[in-house]
């Protein structure tokens, strides 16, 4: 499968719609985030679902366990196929996640490790002595543990998440052009960087959402990520097969 998931951060329904319709041929999925969820709810879900790629809920969820698994359940029945919560919400959060989406066909729970917007000051403010690297192999240990389905990491940690618990997927957000801004987040990468790493799917926003031909640069992006993409005018809107697709899939 394609491992490009686009962050579709627009304020609105009909925004991400055309969005992901013009961004479907080139891509793997999409991500739904707070500004959307907050906005529009999660009926937005189902909404760019129903172009017929996976929807990755980056709900972020952090509270006590039963309202966690309330949560997961509802954006599950939304049509989520991937459901984030933050991995500081400890073992018994990510297990109450995880109950709350069986049943709902292929839905999984991808925990958070440290935000890519965090360094080591940032991450030592929260009271955590540890380094980033170290946080990101107890979390991923902790979700594998819990019977999470992958976890969300930098392009940084990717190699040593992925021999912390091989089972589970990496999902790295940050991806940037070598030569792009970093903007609001510290800890960035490349998609190949990423793919090199260990990564099974990347979380491209800007990189795609702020160019000036998105069309273009996605399908640029899925190329890198060897992808066979025909042209635009010559495209039957399936997606090719991934260079790093994994046994049993995404």
């Amino acid at each position: 499968m394609n491992p490009i998931l686009v962050a579709l951060d627009v304020p609105d329904a009909e925004a991400a719609v055309s969005l992901a319709t013009q961004l479907t041929p080139y891509v793997g999925g999409f991500k739904v985030g707070l500004e959307l969820l907050m906005g529009e709810g999660p009926d937005v879900i189902r909404r760019v679902g129903a172009l017929g790629a996976p929807v990755f809920a980056d709900a972020k969820l952090h509270d006590i366990p039963n309202t966690v698994r309330g949560a997961a359940r509802q954006l599950a029945r939304a049509g989520a196929r991937w459901v984030t919560v933050h991995g500081g919400g400890g073992r018994e959060m990510i297990e109450a996640a995880v109950a709350g989406l069986e049943g709902d066909g292929e839905s999984g729970v991808l925990v958070v490790t440290v935000l890519t917007s965090l360094g080591e000051a940032q991450l030592k403010e929260t009271g955590i002595d540890r380094s980033l690297e170290s946080q990101v192999v107890a979390i991923t240990t902790l979700a594998a543990q819990a019977g999470a389905e992958g976890i969300v990491c930098s392009v940084l940690e990717a190699g040593v998440a992925r021999k912390a618990a091989p089972s589970l997927k990496v999902v790295t957000p940050g991806i940037r052009s070598s030569d792009a801004a970093v903007d609001d987040q510290k800890r960035v990468g490349t998609l190949t960087e990423a793919l090199d790493a260990g990564a099974d799917m990347v979380v491209v926003g800007r990189a795609i959402t702020a160019a000036a031909d998105v069309v273009a640069a996605a399908r640029a992006l899925a190329i890198e990520a060897g992808q066979s993409i025909p042209p635009p005018s010559e495209r039957s809107g399936g997606w090719g097969e991934s260079r790093r697709s994994r046994e049993g899939g995404f």
